[in-house]
């Protein structure tokens, strides 16, 4: 096996959008219409605060068919942070 292979990695974003102090629903729409506008298979990063925009986000954007490929937690100061989740366009979604 190659070291340097990244084959089963996950996938690098193609945009990223910044959602923090952004409310619900507000946060998820501003996903799903940025997510539209990618091509299909595309990977956006998404990074959205604690609480309820990381409870709501996630389950709303897989109710409307989207992957969820990764989330993790990153501290930008040492009693706070946010979540970076990557979510994915799926290969067959029809517009609209």
């Amino acid at each position: 096996m190659n070291s340097t292979s990244k084959i089963e990695n996950p996938k690098s974003p193609d945009a990223k959008i910044d959602l923090r102090g952004t409310p619900c629903p507000l946060n998820f729409v501003r996903t799903k219409l940025r997510l539209e506008q990618m091509a299909p298979g595309a990977v956006l990063e998404v990074w959205l605060d604690a609480g309820e925009p990381i409870e709501q986000v996630p389950d709303s954007l897989k109710m409307e068919g989207y992957q969820i490929l990764e989330t993790q937690f990153v501290a930008d100061e040492p009693d706070s942070g946010f979540f970076a989740m990557k979510v994915q366009r799926p290969e067959n979604q029809e517009a609209g």
